[in-house]
């Protein structure tokens, strides 16, 4: 009896979907033999807070905006609030990739943040009323806030159709900012749709602010796997934005080489 040579399934066993998963990431499926399309854009801001781990009294940042800060950009650009649960789902097909080009100076905000106990002042009409009625009964915090002074990131978008995303970025429904209503952009974003087989080469594409010198990209954050690249992981994939929870996911990290 001929034996049957059976033929490997990789969707069959776990590490082979893993395997498809990242494939689809980093290979995007050409349509109609064109090559994938990426939306690309600049982001610019005098003042930036990429979101980080935070506690009551401190509020840190990372040196580059993450899954959620742009995702939520974008959100905005499209008038999508961030109690509009089906709105935001709708962004979960998207992939993004950040070309870091200067992450700027530190900077630390302090503020005091005060808290009227119950015992001090039970069911006040309002906030005045209970400090007052509390006098110096109230509880002082004193809160760290920080900042990223002088960023410029050049982002790859890709995924869905993101000729509605270009669109909304020209003319955006909400003011777009960089992690606080404090940090607006310095510069338009900029944004293009860009035919090209990864997001690196999208990437080259970006248009740069003419008002500031432009350092070339050091290092890119992306959803797509590379040779190159390091894995990481950053708790910024937006699970529900109206209770602010958040879960983790890989990073794949390239560091490039820096012109002398």
């Amino acid at each position: 009896m001929a034996l049957r040579r059976m033929r490997w399934k990789p969707w069959t066993c776990r590490r082979g979907r893993a395997r498809l998963r990242q494939s689809r990431i980093s290979r995007p499926r050409r349509w109609n033999g064109r090559m994938p399309e990426h939306l690309v854009f600049t982001l610019a801001a005098t003042l930036a807070s990429n979101g980080d781990l935070a506690g009551h009294e401190r509020r840190g940042t990372l040196t580059w905006p993450g899954r959620s800060a742009i995702l939520g950009l974008l959100a905005a650009a499209r008038g999508i609030r961030r109690d509009d649960a089906r709105g935001q789902a709708a962004l979960a097909p998207l992939h993004v990739a950040v070309a870091v080009h200067d992450i700027g100076q530190p900077l630390r905000d302090y503020h005091t943040v005060q808290t009227v106990p119950t015992a001090a002042a039970r069911r006040p009409d309002s906030r005045a009323a209970a400090l007052h009625k509390a006098g110096r009964a109230v509880n002082t915090t004193l809160t760290q806030r920080d900042y990223r002074c002088g960023v410029l990131y050049s982002v790859a978008v890709w995924g869905l159709d993101m000729a509605p995303f270009r669109d909304a970025l020209l003319r955006p429904v909400f003011t777009l900012y960089l992690g606080r209503k404090s940090c607006p952009l310095s510069a338009p974003p900029a944004p293009r749709l860009v035919q090209a087989d990864d997001a690196v080469t999208a990437l080259e594409a970006a248009q740069m602010p003419e008002f500031r010198p432009v350092p070339p990209a050091f290092a890119i954050h992306s959803d797509a796997p590379s040779p190159d690249a390091r894995t990481e992981r950053r708790n910024d994939v937006p699970l529900d934005r109206s209770r602010w929870h958040f879960t983790s996911r890989e990073v794949h990290v390239t560091h490039l080489p820096r012109s002398a």
